[in-house]
């Protein structure tokens, strides 16, 4: 599993600011970079995926992170990726499995 791990992600948040203009404005912010083992959906999850039009839908498989949430996003490859489930694989807080869509990737 640990040899999987070549890819690198960013983590990212979305944070408010106040510009010099007064105005509110939202930015993602990076958290955390990580190492991540990525592959795409395949067999019965991809048919799955394809039903709901998220055919763009990616799995990283990272260490276990506290405070990673489903309102975050992921880097990859210079895209960003909408973080859509979390799963802490067998409840062992040793690896987690994120699934993520491709933003603006299922036209």
């Amino acid at each position: 599993m640990l040899g999987d791990l070549r890819h690198r992600i960013i983590l990212q948040k979305k944070v408010s600011t106040i510009n010099p203009n007064g105005f509110m404005v939202e930015a993602w912010e990076n958290i955390k970079t990580v190492w991540a083992a990525v592959s795409n959906l395949r067999g019965r999850e991809f048919y799955a995926a394809a039903q709901v039009q998220a055919e763009n839908t990616v799995k990283f498989t990272i260490r276990y992170t506290k405070d990673i949430d489903t309102h975050m996003q992921i880097i990859f490859n210079d895209k960003p990726y909408n973080i859509i489930a979390i799963d802490n694989i067998d409840y062992k807080n040793r690896f987690m499995e994120i699934r993520a869509q491709e933003v603006g990737g299922s036209d």
